[in-house]
């Protein structure tokens, strides 16, 4: 009996350890076009359902045929430049609006790159 608990303790750290060293999970895109469409469809197009926005503001569609990764895009919108407002948004609605974003560009996403800040320092 005691072999089978600590069996169970020792899977069940493991498994808690795998989630911890997992990535962020990315923002769920349905709920990132729901938000695109309520905040920012006034000024871009963020839909091919949508007619009209505003001509110097580039679509969602444009904004990711640039590639742009996904720690540019969230850094934009958590400070955004003028003409553009502060929508205070937070973390996981940015989360979403950039995977909805990044969803848009048909063509395979290329790896994420590996934050400095998150590498772990090395022993010796």
């Amino acid at each position: 009996m005691a072999s089978s608990s600590r069996a169970l303790a020792v899977l069940g750290f493991a498994a808690a350890a795998a989630l911890l060293a997992a990535p962020a999970i990315a923002g769920d895109a349905k709920k990132g076009a729901v938000i695109a469409k309520r905040w920012c469809a006034s000024c871009h197009v963020v839909s091919r359902d949508q007619a009209t926005a505003v001509a110097d503001a580039p679509s969602f569609y444009d904004v990711a045929q640039r590639r742009t990764d996904r720690k540019q895009l969230s850094n934009f919108l958590v400070d955004p430049h003028p003409p553009m407002p502060d929508m205070h948004l937070s973390r996981r609605e940015i989360d979403d609006i950039v995977t909805y974003i990044r969803s848009l560009d048909p063509r395979p996403q290329p790896p994420e790159e590996k934050d400095k800040d998150d590498e772990q320092p090395r022993r010796g």
